[in-house]
């Protein structure tokens, strides 16, 4: 069965912006969902035993390296059965949250998920990473050049030499504007912002799965 995987790392629930922008892509898409909430059942850090259970042939593995990969194959499994990715990942601190991190170590495996040899087996596959900010960090702005978010997934879910995933980003930015009575004047631009982002997923939904089903 093709589907779209769905996978979630805010920890806000309902009041996640980005979970908020997703939302509207997922009432536009027409086929199946597989929904991961990271918050509610994190993946666990990748341990000693995950990292050599890899290279251990499974009848030799210790019960810690046999639990760790039945992890793994659980998420590999998951990963390579889509057909199309949406990924909502916040920035917190600067960066992605630590639930996100966790779970793309428990996936990213030679010879499963990446190919030292050539392209991986999800390259071309569609995908959509929405993530929302509190301020702005585009050209002009005090913050700009510290996204150490965006950067970073572009490059491991979409360069070849990794997931090789076609990666669509939507950046709802500016959201403490509402809350934070110093960013108050940028208010209309958070608003444009998010009404673009809003727009933008329900968009790439519609074309993902058009072409998905074509």
């Amino acid at each position: 069965m093709s589907y779209l995987l769905h996978i979630d790392a805010s920890s806000l629930g309902e009041a996640s912006v980005s979970r908020q922008v997703a939302r509207s892509f997922r009432d536009e898409w027409k086929g199946a969902v597989v929904h991961r909430d990271l918050a509610v059942s994190p993946a666990p850090h990748l341990s000693a035993a995950g990292i050599t259970a890899r290279t251990t042939d499974p009848a030799e593995r210790t019960p810690e390296q046999a639990k760790a990969a039945a992890v793994q194959d659980e998420l590999i499994e998951e990963f390579l059965g889509a057909d199309a990715y949406l990924f909502t990942v916040p920035m917190y601190n600067l960066t992605m949250p630590s639930v996100f991190k966790a779970w793309l170590d428990q996936i990213m495996v030679n010879g499963r998920t990446l190919s030292f040899d050539g392209p991986p087996p999800t390259v071309g596959r569609p995908a959509v990473l929405i993530s929302a900010r509190g301020g702005g960090y585009g050209p002009g702005a005090p913050k700009h050049g510290m996204d150490h978010l965006v950067p970073t997934l572009e490059t491991v879910l979409g360069h070849p030499t990794n997931l090789g995933l076609d990666l669509t980003t939507v950046l709802p930015e500016l959201t403490m504007a509402p809350h934070v009575p110093a960013l108050a004047p940028l208010l209309p631009l958070h608003e444009a912002s998010l009404t673009d982002a809003h727009a933008q997923a329900r968009g790439l939904a519609t074309a993902i799965g058009g072409r998905q089903a074509a």
